[in-house]
């Protein structure tokens, strides 16, 4: 029997399945974490420790578990949180820690400038999102005018996935879903990252190579393998935000197909078969090359109950 591994990093908790050929599940793990919130409007994860420290865990968990010989796993696969802005220095370690998704909003400042410099209409027509506290772009910036001295040493921006599929691989990979939302920065209709709009966030060659989410990126390293209990050697797929993995999932696969996710966050994903241009939805390339996607979502849905829990 053969089998794969697949690994997910959300706000509060990680988990892990490992199944086999048939799609049978063998052996689960999880693990908590905590969102910090240093600031007011401010959410972080640390990646050294919820993120890769995280997957290591769940990794040998399901290995130990299953008590199954880790040769004949095949392949693994994650999703996680995003998108996240966490700048790495050239040996792909951490310089800060990750700045989450929509649930932090340092950036406004930065969006306003944005608009004002760029235009919401330009930005709309090239990015295909209007820009929000989801936009990785506007955070890039703040990182640049508040944390100079990390942005100077900044060799990478990455999301959370791609943290780890350079953690696994050591390469720097982004699937087009995500870049999606580092809007100003990526041309929706060459699906390429682009500077048209400003050139005063970053330069381009900073982001990680674009993908497509069921792409080989690479094979896991002999560091990798000592670290997860994985073997080494075994091929790596790109990945992409948990809520685009967890609606492919539940069968969201075709123009029409609509997911509602109720997690740490409420989060809508609707399949199209063109691109709607909606200012109050988010648009992305859909995880499959030729298909379209809108999403909506509330900040806050599962999060209360871990303040009412604490407070």
């Amino acid at each position: 029997m053969q089998y794969t591994l697949g690994v997910d990093i959300g706000t509060f908790e990680t988990k892990a399945v490992l199944v086999d050929q048939n799609g049978s599940i063998i052996a689960q793990a999880q693990k908590g974490h905590k969102m910090l919130v240093p600031h007011p409007g401010w959410a972080e994860h640390r990646p050294n420790e919820d993120w890769w420290g995280d997957f290591c865990e769940v990794s040998q968990s399901v290995i130990s578990t299953s008590k199954i010989d880790p040769t004949k796993i095949l392949a693994v696969a994650c999703s996680a949180i995003g998108p996240c802005m966490l700048p790495v220095d050239i040996n792909g370690d951490p310089l800060m820690n990750g700045v989450l998704y929509g649930v932090d909003t340092r950036a406004h400042q930065e969006i306003n400038d944005l608009n004002t410099e760029i235009g919401e209409d330009r930005i709309m027509e090239m990015g295909g999102n209007a820009l929000t506290s989801q936009s990785v772009g506007p955070k890039i910036l703040w990182l640049k005018r508040n944390r100079p001295e990390i942005f100077e040493k900044t060799h990478k921006i990455l999301t959370s996935t791609s943290f780890l599929m350079h953690r696994l691989t050591g390469q720097y990979v982004i699937d087009h879903y995500t870049a999606a939302n580092f809007t100003p920065l990526y041309d929706i209709h060459r699906q390429t990252w682009s500077d048209v709009l400003t050139q005063d966030i970053i330069p381009l060659d900073a982001l990680p190579d674009l993908r497509w989410s069921t792409d080989i990126v690479g094979h896991v390293t002999a560091r990798a393998a000592r670290e997860t209990g994985l073997p080494e050697g075994i091929p790596v797929t790109t990945g992409t935000i948990d809520a685009a993995a967890e609606a492919v999932s539940v069968g969201v696969a075709d123009a029409g197909d609509t997911m509602c996710m109720y997690g740490s966050t409420i989060f809508m994903i609707s399949l199209t078969e063109n691109r709607v241009k909606d200012p109050k939805l988010w648009y992305a390339p859909w995880l499959f090359k030729g298909q379209h996607a809108s999403m909506a979502g509330l900040a806050t849905s599962g999060t209360l109950t871990h303040w009412f829990r604490e407070h």
